[in-house]
């Protein structure tokens, strides 16, 4: 590799580096906690982020999940691990905009940097009158997603 190349390479990974994982669905950070101290690259970290369901006004979802540091995860490059939390919320009346299906991807974000994400599915349960939340992952390439996942449930007014 020539040594221009070479310069530009690292500059460009320098500057990746420097960017922030954007959040998917307008999605945003409300906190984080390092977990792990990292001497080279960022730490690894356990972040909390905040959707609001984009066809329900007044559900919030917070989602924690692991962020891996170090200098691959800093070049955005890391695998996240498929751990994460979910708790949707009444944060004000849930009323629906239009008709809901019955289970739709509400919420999603790269945690790879290769074919894998973090998503976050609405099931509605038309006979309870409950929204549903689960949390899974991804993992394309593989024989099948996480088996991890989480759950919560906001019921609509009844009214």
């Amino acid at each position: 590799m020539t040594r221009l190349k070479r310069i530009s390479a690292g500059a460009t990974l320098a500057l990746l580096a420097t960017i922030p994982a954007a959040l998917a669905d307008d999605g945003v950070r409300i906190g984080a906690v390092s977990t792990t101290f990292r001497l080279v690259g960022r730490n690894d970290k356990i972040v909390v982020d905040r959707y609001d369901d984009p066809k329900v006004s007044g559900v919030s979802c917070y989602l924690s999940h692991a962020e891996t540091g170090g200098v691959k995860g800093s070049l955005g490059l890391a695998t996240d691990p498929s751990r994460f939390s979910l708790a949707c919320r009444a944060t004000g009346k849930p009323i629906p905009t239009g008709n809901l299906p019955d289970n739709e991807v509400v919420f999603g974000q790269s945690t790879s940097f290769f074919f894998k994400e973090l998503r976050v599915s609405r099931i509605y349960d038309r006979d309870k009158r409950v929204l549903l939340y689960l949390a899974w992952s991804t993992k394309a390439l593989t024989t099948g997603g996480s088996p991890y996942n989480s759950i919560t449930a906001v019921p609509l007014d009844t009214q």
